[in-house]
């Protein structure tokens, strides 16, 4: 695919993903041997799992929406640095719901073949997240 293609690809992500919970989207977006580099402790980086962490996002913050700043692209590879925003209206690893709009930014890196996102690389603030929630 061309990089304006795989730059649509990954607006679908942002939008489909990351701004509407959509977990049925994740298939279609999603190789079927997709690799995300950040799991959790102890799991298979697989789309499955990656799921899960989505709902994870979307159950602590369910008006959760991600923006992105800016998009790059070369190659496979399409980055991008985005900002999400949402209320903490349900629990949030181990964190009861505070009722804070919180703001987190991060970088994710994209590599697309044949139209499928076969590889993610995510850096965020967790950490500035955390502190907004009042818990570090």
């Amino acid at each position: 695919m061309s990089t304006d293609g795989n730059k649509a690809i990954a607006r679908r992500w942002n939008e489909d993903v990351w701004s509407k919970g959509n977990l049925p989207a994740i298939d279609n977006l999603l190789a079927a041997d997709f690799v995300f580099n950040y799991p959790p402790p102890n799991v298979k980086p697989n789309r499955e799992v990656y799921k899960q962490v989505v709902k994870v996002y979307f159950v602590g913050f369910p008006d959760f929406k991600s923006t992105i700043e800016d998009m790059l692209a070369e190659g496979d590879k399409v980055a991008v640095r985005w900002t999400g925003r949402g209320t903490h209206k349900g629990e949030f690893m181990g964190v009861d719901p505070t009722g804070k709009m919180v703001k987190i930014t991060g970088i994710s890196i994209l590599r697309i073949t044949g139209g499928k996102i076969v590889e993610e690389w995510t850096e965020m603030d967790n950490l500035g997240a955390m502190q907004q929630l009042g818990v570090a």
